[in-house]
C-alpha cells in the first residue's frame, strides 16, 4: 500500500488529488472538518522533486491514490515561491543549523480513505526511507486547519514556533518530527 513516486502518472494522480482538496475548491465547513491543502504544485517542479527525492504515496488495492506525502528538500525552496518565506525563516533558525532536515511539502489523504490511518502510515514510511539521511521532518500548518494540526500531533510532531503572516494575519505553526 505505501510506496514512493515512481512514474509521471503518480505525479498526475497527486496533482488531481491536490486539486480536489485545495483551499480554493473546498468549503469553509470542509476546511474545519476535513482539512485542506494550501499549495498548488506545478507538474515539472513536482516531477523534478520526486526524481531527486521520492515522496511517499499510498495506493489502495484498486490502485486508486489513497494519499500522498511530499518530501521537499531544501534545494527546491526557490522553485515554489509561496514557500520561500517559510524556508527563509527556517534557514535563519539557530537551533536548526546543526540538524539535517527537510520539509514535508504537503500531505493529503483522499476522502474515501480518511480515518484508516493512511496519514500515519505515510509518515511512518517517509521516516523509514529517509532515516539515514535526515534528522528532522519540518512542516508548517495553518491554524485554520485544526484537523491537520491534530493529525500531526498524533504522529509525534511538536510545534516549535507559531508566527503570524504579516500580510494576511493568518497564524502558522512550524512543527517538527524527529526521524
Amino acid at each position: 500500500m505505501f510506496t514512493t513516486v515512481q512514474t509521471e502518472q503518480d505525479v498526475h494522480d497527486i496533482l488531481a488529488l491536490q486539486a480536489l482538496n485545495h483551499k480554493s475548491t473546498v468549503s469553509e465547513d470542509t476546511w474545519q472538518s476535513q482539512g485542506f491543502v494550501t499549495v498548488r504544485h506545478d507538474f515539472d517542479v513536482l516531477w523534478d522533486m520526486n526524481r531527486a527525492y521520492p515522496s511517499v504515496i499510498a495506493r489502495a488495492a484498486n490502485n486508486d491514490l489513497a494519499g500522498y506525502c511530499l518530501m521537499m528538500p531544501r534545494s527546491f525552496s526557490s522553485r515554489i515561491p509561496i514557500l520561500e518565506p517559510m524556508f527563509s525563516k527556517l534557514e535563519q533558525m539557530e537551533e536548526l543549523q546543526s540538524q539535517r532536515w527537510f520539509v514535508m511539502g504537503q500531505i493529503c489523504v483522499a476522502e474515501a480513505y480518511r480515518g484508516q490511518r493512511v496519514f500515519d502510515g505515510m509518515y511512518q514510511h517517509l521516516r523509514e526511507i529517509w532515516k539515514d539521511d535526515f534528522d528532522l521532518i519540518i512542516t508548517e500548518i495553518s491554524e485554520r486547519n485544526p484537523r491537520s494540526l491534530r493529525a500531526h500531533e498524533r504522529v509525534g510532531f511538536q510545534t516549535f514556533k507559531v508566527y503570524e503572516n504579516p500580510h494576511t494575519g493568518e497564524k502558522w505553526h512550524l512543527v517538527a518530527l524527529e526521524i
